[in-house]
């Protein structure tokens, strides 16, 4: 694209930019003629995918703004009355994120303007109670406005059908070709009113609903410390907590109340290093049974307990941890049904489901393949992801995840034993299970492409000394498996899977080893074992992938 192209591509978005703070923006890039920075945003376009939408917010085409929302509701609207879907409701959910009330209130104006209906969730709130409304109140779709635990910056636009799960193929290719066909802005109606704000009765019924997780006649004893990392699940979770029975949760001040520009984190990711500090910090101070964070827009749940061998006295528990955790305690409450998970998951969810004679499946990354799993009980994800009422909720909830927590805490507290005593448990039942990842945030996206294309080319005939007994290229597909792209190793007692991130400029590299335990004497030396293996393979696949 030559100089005068770019400009005159910026003029024509800045002429129907409706957002005043971007149209600013814009043209001081277009008066400073600040090439670089005006290519990076009209390169190409902010591809809609499975994901929905997700970017940096700022003006121009491949970044989150107003116009890139109003085409993405315009496309939406003209797929679901193509279905057959004119005249339906349309739920519309939001964070608080910069924003992210403007493209709620956008979206809603649009779906008006189109001739279907529109309620808008009453304020922020939790992700999980905009996939539970979408079912309870009979809509054909539903659209969250969030970017999850991505940085500050960023925001997004989730989409789910009227069956409360997030989008796949082929309604997300269909829904993009839509978007594309959307003329100019100013052909798309947008009326100033005509939709519904919804009032607290969807989320008094989504509370409701949560008590269906829990068993009757369960303890209620534990101890938690709570951090809704700046996002919005300080409210509905202390409230789902304090209708269930729970003490009430001491919450880390600095980050109980909804903050977009998430000051005290680098990334509002519970997983990113130092973002648990304040959480251990004020664990420390009051001494809980255990702490639970919220990402920002609380659909994941991470827990950590207290481990004397770990730094500060609190230690993280990786999603496959307390993944293999919530199943146990299903199990021992007796649940039917499949087991989920996605292939990046540990191994260990078969093994539990298999003693249990109950089903399990394996699906691509991503609630939007867990929640189609015929005869769902429980699904989870590494990614600290679970969904643990299927039936209320068809995603992961980090609200539902935080009271099955809590009560398997609260049991295992009556017996005078902890999470961690359970997880030994597993170990000796079924091979101790080591989880790792190796996550590379690039800037060039190239970086991942050659990544991908290196490991293709000479995929690596052993990792720590390990045999790699197949490589599989899973953008081929299989009987069991849609194509994607990413890459399975199975190694002798070991499992590596390379994929890039659907929502980040990450490549992520998940690696799992299975020692076997013959007592619980053996379990210091399996852990050992365990740790040592996978840094072998870190390392090996690193080198592997030019990383």
């Amino acid at each position: 694209m030559t100089t005068q192209e770019l400009i005159g591509r910026a003029r024509t978005w800045l002429a129907e930019d409706p957002d005043p703070e971007t149209r600013e923006e814009l043209a001081k890039l277009i008066e400073s003629e600040d090439l670089d920075e005006l290519a990076a945003r009209f390169a190409g376009t902010l591809q809609f995918g499975t994901a929905g939408l997700r970017g940096e917010i700022g003006a121009g085409p491949m970044r989150m703004n107003r116009a890139v929302v109003i085409r993405a509701a315009a496309g939406l609207a003209a797929y679901l009355k193509d279905q057959g879907r004119a005249g339906g409701l349309v739920v519309i959910g939001y964070d608080a994120r910069y924003k992210s009330t403007d493209f709620a209130r956008d979206t809603a104006a649009v779906m008006t303007g189109a001739g279907l209906r529109a309620a808008v969730l009453p304020r922020p709130l939790p992700t999980p109670v905009l996939a539970y409304a979408i079912r309870h109140l009979g809509a054909v779709a539903g659209v969250e406005v969030t970017a999850s635990h991505n940085p500050p910056r960023d925001n997004g636009y989730k989409v789910y059908l009227g069956d409360g799960s997030q989008i796949v193929p082929p309604a997300d290719g269909e829904i993009a070709a839509a978007i594309d066909a959307v003329g100019p802005l100013e052909s798309v109606p947008r009326p100033e009113d005509g939709w519904e704000t919804l009032g607290d009765e969807v989320l008094d019924a989504y509370l409701a609903r949560t008590d269906a997780v829990l068993d009757a006649d369960s303890p209620r004893t534990a101890r938690v410390a709570y951090t809704a990392m700046h996002g919005v699940g300080t409210s509905v979770l202390t409230a789902a907590f304090e209708r269930a029975g729970f003490p009430a949760p001491v919450l880390v001040a600095e980050q109980a109340e909804p903050d977009p520009a998430f000051p005290t984190v680098a990334f509002p990711n519970p997983e990113e290093p130092g973002a648990m500090d304040l959480a251990f910090a004020t664990a420390r101070r009051t001494d809980p049974d255990i702490v639970i964070a919220n990402d920002p827009d609380a659909d994941r749940c991470a827990v950590a307990v207290p481990d004397p061998a770990a730094d500060g006295g609190w230690r993280m528990l990786r999603g496959d941890e307390v993944g293999a955790l919530l199943a146990a305690h299903l199990v021992r409450r007796g649940a039917t049904g499949v087991f989920a998970e996605s292939i990046v998951s540990s191994s260990l969810l078969g093994r539990i489901a298999e003693k249990a004679g109950l089903g399990h499946e394996e699906t691509l990354t991503g609630f939007k393949w867990i929640a189609r799993v015929e005869g769902l009980r429980y699904g989870y994800e590494e990614a600290l992801g679970y969904c643990v009422d299927p039936d209320g909720v068809r995603d992961k909830d980090g609200i539902t995840a935080a009271l099955l927590v809590a009560e398997l805490a609260s049991v295992l507290k009556e017996q005078g034993r902890t999470l961690l005593d359970l997880l030994d448990d597993l170990a000796l039942a079924h091979g101790l299970h080591a989880t790792d990842q190796l996550s590379v945030r690039v800037e060039d996206l190239s970086v991942i492409a050659d990544a991908m294309r290196r490991l293709r080319e000479r995929p690596p005939a052993e990792l720590a000394g390990l045999a790699v007994t197949s490589a599989e290229d899973l953008s081929r597909g299989s009987a069991l498996l849609p194509p994607t792209d990413g890459l399975r190793y199975r190694l002798d007692g070991a499992r590596v899977i390379v994929r890039p991130s659907g929502t980040e400029p990450k490549l992520k590299c998940y690696l799992e080893v299975v020692v076997p335990v013959a007592s619980a004497d053996g379990l210091p030396a399996a852990r050992a074992r365990g740790a040592e293996l996978l840094a072998g393979i870190k390392r090996d696949l690193a080198a592997a992938a030019g990383i």
